[in-house]
């Protein structure tokens, strides 16, 4: 601890990790939002952290290496390890000693630092405590003469390199900010820029900021100053060819100015087809995401001269002022040496791809991310000339989800939607197709017939259309013609048909109730459709909203096609519609020529009593009815079907139904559902007689009871006066897979990956369920995969997560507001 710090004490940090979480306790929440949000997308961290994870390094044995060399050299001065610190305003709202504290323990370990425009303390202080290189980075104003002011200021101190952001002033939109109304603390000024209104960082650089640069810039800088200029913000090899050409002196490859879509590809993902268009013309840096030393060696084997290091220095400053830093810089450092030991590499110099490993390397160079101005290799295309779809965010919830479960195996996770494996039996398939097989030789299918029907292609329209509609008659009061009926891939291509079939131009516009599955949006973005959010209210989806939405649609030149709604236990949220709900919903359909794409997969694997779909209600064809047999029979067999008796006319008066338009679709797409999967299904309804409520009796009271499971252990844990304090709430669904719990706290990924690293817990960020943004606080539980034992030992772990992030709220705030604050 410095001397100036008389906060207590914290216990020791023996990663970057730890010393997070200490600095956690210690900064007021929204400072603490503010650090963590990063100038872009909020999971553009997640995505920097996972692109270090998913590269491993080649350990060797009997190298002869004893001894190991860190030492770079850059720009002409040494370093004594490829790390410096990355340009972060304000050091002065986690730590009174602010940049200066930081610049001194840089320079005790030998690291640069590159010093932000928005520096607490005088250029000039922070260059007297200076003992290794300080570099300048900064924006380029509006008012040109502000920037040189600052780099000729810079120069007299004797600052040795100038950064420019060139990812700037568009900055992402920092949405822990906008939640939480972030201003400056009071007294926290940039120390060497005029006096200004500079409480909203975000505000003062969308207002000052120049939006117009272009390569000009380089030349205009190079004009104030003779100091070397490098560029912060690169990610492309184009860009990098025009750097080069503009004659600058080092990139530093970073997606943290804004720039990037949703956070774009990870820096570390960029770095190789930088570094490859220099081609060592000029040093390349890395920035972000660097938590590790074997992140340090990683991003040099991958073409950097070095890295700089944000966060965690701010982490450490905040636990203890320099000694705080000092000890960041030490943990990486110490582990970067090791990380040269294991790989016998003798000096930072030396390390290259051979220390990494081939397969794993090259998860970090996407294919679509090849340098433009270097020739592709066969196959290899590239992103930005894919459909848009591909990039959209809601495509990535999964894959993070998958990958968060991966790297944490031991953790209980409430994140998968599948049924309880314990109800199925491979010895049942034999006995359901030998059912299908006799049904078809009772209604007199020759050995012939039958064989064909297995084994070739068959109706693309589906091979036991007859049965479902029987099993919907039985199970559901839907009576509807076989022919209305389209067996599908599972209930997605059910979704993609009706989407594709009803949405016909650019003015159609999909209403959708939020939160919603993702599913249904991901479909609809990957066919290019607009999703309208219908926001949900306390109980539930209301008539007036969904009016509300189709009156604003329209006043827009816009067609309300279709409302996606799941009216039993939806996905995300657990609720169920109101039968009144249901037949209000019908009337405004109707009366705003409105269609109802009803997805119900919930229903037969929930006790208690069964309300009418919407469809069984349907009196006026409005209502396109979605089903799946992956949560009530055979998940593997991705058997779903589409209601479509909707009649479909052309020009001539000549028609059918809208199911004989989707078979026309599905035919370009799938050809025909397997018939083996359609079989495994059919001798299960047989097996049932159609009724699939009563086939899945056990299963449904096995979910019920979990689901009470779950319900009592929250309750165990929050009793309801700790719940009031925590701002704690929950809901309780009558069936279906999932519920949702409001946290005090953003429960985004960076809280998902501390859930799942530190207290080996998993859930689902709720807000990947909201087309339109909302859900920032929640979280959904999914408990059908889960034993009653693994529900009891996940919500303790779940408990001692929602805690603790409760306790560090409240500690933040109790130094916030205590003395010399």
């Amino acid at each position: 601890m410095t001397a100036h710090d008389t906060r207590a004490a914290a216990p020791k940090a023996l990663t970057l990790d730890d010393c997070a979480a200490l600095a956690r306790e210690r900064v007021d929440p929204a400072v603490w939002d503010f650090v963590q949000g990063g100038a872009g997308e909020e999971r553009t961290l997640s995505r920097n952290l996972l692109a270090f994870d998913r590269v491993c390094l080649r350990t060797r044995v009997l190298t002869g290496v004893s001894e190991v060399d860190t030492s770079v050299t850059v720009l002409g001065r040494r370093w004594a390890a490829p790390v410096g610190v990355a340009p972060m305003a304000y050091h002065t709202m986690v730590h009174p000693e602010g940049e200066t504290a930081t610049v001194r323990a840089a320079g005790a370990a030998g690291l640069p630092v590159v010093v932000s425009t928005f520096a607490g303390q005088p250029f000039e202080e922070l260059a007297a405590a200076a003992s290794s290189p300080l570099w300048l980075q900064v924006y380029c104003f509006r008012d040109r003469s502000t920037t040189r002011q600052l780099v000729e200021r810079a120069e007299r101190a004797g600052f040795e390199a100038i950064v420019l952001t060139v990812d700037a002033p568009r900055l992402g939109r920092r949405l822990r900010d906008l939640r939480n109304d972030f201003r400056l603390p009071e007294g926290i000024v940039p120390a060497n820029l005029p006096p200004a209104d500079y409480s909203s960082p975000s505000g003062h650089g969308r207002t000052e900021l120049d939006p117009g640069l272009d390569w000009s810039v380089v030349s205009w800088l190079r004009s104030v100053t003779a100091l070397p200029v490098l560029l912060k913000g690169i990610t492309t090899a184009e860009d990098a060819a025009l750097a080069l050409a503009a004659g600058v002196d080092g990139l530093v490859v970073s997606n943290h100015g804004g720039r990037q879509l949703d956070g774009g590809y990870a820096s570390l993902e960029m770095l190789a087809e930088v570094a490859g268009a220099v081609d060592g013309r000029c040093p390349v840096l890395l920035d972000g995401g660097v938590r590790r030393g074997t992140d340090v060696l990683t991003a040099l084997a991958l073409g950097a001269d070095a890295v700089l290091l944000g966060r965690p220095v701010l982490h450490g400053l905040a636990v203890a002022g320099q000694t705080g830093v000092a000890d960041v810089f030490d943990i990486l450092v110490g582990e970067f040496e090791d990380a040269l030991l294991l790989t016998g590499t003798r000096s930072a110099a030396e390390a290259g791809p051979a220390v990494l490993e081939p397969a794993t390397a090259a998860s970090a160079v996407p294919e679509s991310a090849a340098p433009a101005g270097r020739p592709q290799a066969p196959g290899v295309l590239r992103k930005e000339e894919l459909h848009a779809s591909v990039s959209d965010p809601v495509l990535d919830t999964m894959n993070f989800l998958n990958e968060v479960t991966i790297r944490y195996p031991e953790a209980v996770s409430f994140a998968p939607g599948r049924p309880y494996e314990g109800f199925f039996d491979t010895e049942q398939l034999f006995g359901h197709l030998r059912r299908y097989l006799d049904h078809l030789a009772e209604q007199g299918d020759t050995p012939e017939a039958v064989r064909t029907k297995l084994f070739q292609y068959g109706p693309t329209a589906g091979l036991i259309n007859g049965l479902i509609a029987d099993s919907l008659r039985e199970d559901e009061g839907i009576d509807v013609d076989p022919a209305s009926i389209v067996v599908t891939v599972g209930c997605q291509e059910a979704m993609f048909l009706t989407l594709r079939a009803l949405f016909a131009g650019p003015r159609d516009v999909l209403l959708a109730t939020s939160p919603c599955y993702v599913g249904i949006t991901g479909a609809a973005s990957l066919l290019g459709i607009p999703v309208t959010a219908v926001e949900e209210g306390p109980q539930g989806l209301s008539c007036a909203a969904v009016e509300s939405a189709v009156r604003a649609e329209r006043a827009r030149g816009r067609r309300p096609r279709a409302l996606y709604v799941v009216p039993d236990h939806s996905n995300p949220s657990g609720t169920t519609m109101p039968r009144r709900a249901r037949e209000d919903l019908l009337a405004l359909a109707e009366r705003l020529d409105l269609l109802l794409i009803e997805d119900n997969p919930y229903r037969l694997v929930s006790t208690g009593e069964r309300l009418p779909t919407l469809k069984a209600l349907d009196t006026g064809r409005r209502v396109v009815h979605l089903g799946s047999y992956s949560k009530s029979v055979f998940p593997g067999a991705r058997i779903g079907f589409v209601v479509a008796d909707q009649p479909v006319r052309d020009a001539a008066g000549a028609g059918g139904l809208l199911a004989d338009e989707l078979a026309k679709i599905k035919s370009m797409v799938t050809v025909n559902t397997p018939p083996l999967s359609q079989a495994a299904v059919a001798g299960m309804l047989l097996a049932a007689g159609g009724r699939l409520s009563e086939l899945n009796a056990g299963p449904a009271a096995h979910y019920g009871e979990v689901l009470a499971a779950v319900l009592e252990q929250l309750e165990r844990h929050f009793p309801e006066e700790r719940r009031r304090a925590l701002g704690l709430d929950w809901n309780a669904p009558s069936g279906g897979f999932f519920l949702a719990v409001e946290v005090p706290f953003p429960a985004d990924e960076a809280a998902l990956l501390r859930s799942a690293g530190e207290y080996g817990v998993i859930w689902t960020p709720m807000s990947y369920f909201y087309p339109q943004g909302g859900g920032e606080r929640t979280v959904r539980l999914s408990f059908s995969y889960l034993t009653r034992a693994e529900v009891e030992d996940g919500i303790a772990r779940l408990a001692r997560f929602v805690e603790a992030e409760a306790a560090a709220a409240t500690v933040a705030a109790a130094v916030h507001d205590g003395p010399g604050r």
